[in-house]
């Protein structure tokens, strides 16, 4: 296996997320940066294409700084206890000697997560320096954490009910709706 630091993202099918929804489905265009001096003009080809790696993306509580191969799976073997906490069932694993307890969780409905790297072009190349290609996808992610049991206050699974909440905020009302829910002063 191959440990290699790319970024993950996690995109919503384009009627699901309407602030992105005018982008070019092709090579859309983002910003990225914190301040107007930062800001730099990125393309991310979100084509689904490459491996899934559905049940092997974990999220651990640490940084690994290596990019090259790797023997993980020797090494790194999560395991079922059968138990489960707040109706999430709990796995156990070992990183570096200390103990990991995780959950699977399954990605909303119409999400797909992608694993992106950067896209190299020649220097000689007026191309954006700054382009992004999907090399695999995702419908789960096992998330860890060592100090205490996964449980539905943890900011991964907080994050997923956002995705709830932006999709109520951004779906288009309709007149039958509006009618139903008059105010009354």
């Amino acid at each position: 296996m191959l440990i290699k630091n790319w970024g993950l993202i996690l995109a919503a099918k384009p009627k699901y997320a309407p602030p992105v929804s005018y982008l070019s489905r092709r090579n859309p265009t983002v910003w990225i940066g914190r301040t107007k001096g930062e800001m730099e003009n990125a393309t991310v080809n979100l084509k689904p294409h490459g491996e899934d790696l559905s049940g092997r993306v974990h999220q651990l509580p640490c940084c690994v700084k290596h990019d090259g191969p790797a023997s993980v799976s020797h090494y790194f073997k999560p395991k079922p206890n059968g138990v489960s906490d707040e109706g999430l069932p709990l796995q156990e694993a070992h990183f570096r000697g200390r103990l990991l307890q995780g959950t699977t969780l399954q990605l909303p409905h119409g999400y797909t997560g992608f694993v992106l790297a950067k896209k190299t072009s020649p220097p000689s190349s007026k191309q954006n320096s700054n382009s992004w290609v999907t090399k695999a996808t995702f419908q789960d992610i096992t998330y860890w954490n060592h100090d205490y049991v996964p449980s539905h206050n943890d900011e991964l699974l907080r994050a997923f009910h956002w995705l709830t909440v932006a999709k109520a905020l951004h779906d288009p009302v309709t007149p039958e709706e509006l009618a139903s829910s008059s105010l009354s002063l």
